[in-house]
């Protein structure tokens, strides 16, 4: 069996990014606008910035499928930026005349890959940076998000997201069981309802009244998990430790909650730990009568929903810069502005989707691990059914 793993390259105004991804099992059927349905859901939201009109993402497949069917070998995928037309010299591989525009940047801007990426590579223009730190790299990450979701709904596996508050407005939904997901896939913000709909337009109306930026929760979900992903026996096996690095990954993202985590501290024990009790009707033979902890015990999946709260900041470019400096002379400048969002949460979603299924497949792949889709749901229902010799 190949071992999982997957390589981004490209920058933001390149000529597209480049994906690599290997470990996929053969005989999966995916299609290019399978791919491209995803994709387009990551260019959604409202208060999203002009870039958004520019760029209609696809993924080329340029290996490692044929006639519909995955061979087992690395796929490759070719998304070509659409905004590369505009940035021919700037971006340019050969050198270029000195006297030419190449859209060079000395400001930093506060908080975001500026500072510390071009000090730690020497650099004399912020671009090198950016171009690279920017969230278009997501845009390959969902792609491949896409195939691992593939992948997972060949064993029950469907992952889900929503918006769960706007900088100071919340959502009122916490039961898993009562989201509309039909609702939240047409919502403009991705919420749960109509109500929550308008106060999170207001709070980014708001921020961009302001000239400023504003960030939130997203939730992501993992449904039909079976129990035993992940392990408690080495501190790098554990799954929610895994999670939590891929969900901090992401842009912006400065934390990550598992179920209840924050929540459950205020509480006494007796309240928060999810009481186990017989259950014919489960494959398991048991059942927890509360989801506090978010589908991981001692970093495994016990079987529940697996749940994941993610802190997304605000974005760091804004209409109104902050003061800053400029990175060559010194001196105290007004911020960089680059066209950016001015609420990315919504936008954010798919991404957290698509980490989450690489998460999975990850650890799917060593669970059951095979070299083909047949292979590896006989591994997983013979896995299964050794819960019978439980609770008898």
């Amino acid at each position: 069996m190949t071992k999982f793993r997957f390589l981004t390259a490209g920058e933001s105004h390149g000529m597209g990014l480049t994906v690599i991804l290997e470990g996929i099992p053969s005989n999966l059927s995916l299609s290019e606008e399978y791919i491209r349905i995803d994709m387009s859901r990551r260019q959604k939201g409202y208060g999203s910035g002009g870039r958004m009109k520019i760029e209609k993402d696809s993924a080329n497949i340029k290996s490692g499928v044929r006639h519909g069917k995955t061979l087992g070998s690395p796929i490759s995928l070719w998304i070509e930026n659409k905004d590369w037309e505009n940035w021919t010299t700037a971006m340019a591989i050969e050198p270029v005349n000195e006297k030419d525009d190449i859209k060079r940047q000395t400001k930093i801007v506060p908080g975001h890959a500026d500072f510390p990426g071009t000090l730690k590579y020497n650099h004399k223009d912020v671009r090198n940076v950016l171009e690279r730190a920017s969230a278009r790299e997501t845009a390959a990450r969902v792609a491949v998000g896409s195939i691992c979701k593939k992948f997972l709904s060949e064993i029950g596996i469907d992952i889900k997201s929503r918006v769960i508050s706007i900088g100071w407005e919340k959502t009122s939904v916490a039961n898993v069981d009562q989201i509309n997901w039909e609702h939240v896939e047409n919502s403009i913000v991705r919420s749960t309802n109509t109500r929550e709909e308008q106060l999170f337009t207001n709070v980014i109306d708001q921020a961009k009244k302001e000239r400023t930026t504003i960030g939130g929760v997203f939730q992501v979900i993992g449904f039909g998990i079976p129990l035993g992903l992940g392990d408690y026996i080495q501190w790098d096996n554990k799954l929610d430790g895994k999670i939590a690095q891929s969900m901090m990954s992401i842009n912006a993202v400065k934390g990550v909650e598992i179920g209840n985590g924050f929540n459950n501290t205020e509480k006494y024990g007796n309240l928060v730990q999810d009481v186990i009790e017989p259950n014919s009707q489960d494959e398991r033979k048991f059942s927890h009568k509360t989801n506090h902890a978010g589908g991981l015990e001692g970093g495994m999946s016990n079987g529940n929903n697996i749940i994941v709260n993610v802190a997304v900041k605000p974005i760091a470019t804004m209409t109104k810069p902050l003061p800053s400096v400029d990175i060559i002379s010194g001196d105290i400048v007004e911020a960089a502005y680059n066209r950016s969002d001015i609420c990315q949460v919504a936008r954010a979603c798919p991404i957290g989707e698509a980490m989450l299924a690489i998460t999975l497949s990850e650890v799917v792949l060593e669970k059951f691990g095979g070299d083909s889709i047949q292979e590896i749901k006989r591994n997983y229902k013979a896995y299964i059914s050794s819960f019978k010799e439980y609770g008898k």
